[in-house]
């Protein structure tokens, strides 16, 4: 499993779908298919999803990496 980073490509909004695409093996757009459906029900998936995003870490660029 990848860690848990919001990705620099493929992320349209915040990336977190993208982040746990990617750390679950599943492609983005199911992910984010999965999360809009989940939006429908009732619950807190839109506070999970900005607090995802101000908790995640950025993945670091390729040119800052040692």
């Amino acid at each position: 499993m990848a860690a848990l980073t919001r990705p620099r490509d493929g992320r349209m909004i915040g990336g977190v779908c993208a982040a746990l695409a990617r750390r679950f093996g599943t492609s983005a757009t199911t992910m984010r298919v999965i999360f809009v459906v989940s939006c429908l029900l009732p619950g807190p998936q839109f506070l999970i999803y900005l607090a995802l995003w101000l908790l995640l870490p950025a993945e670091k660029s390729a040119s800052t990496a040692w």
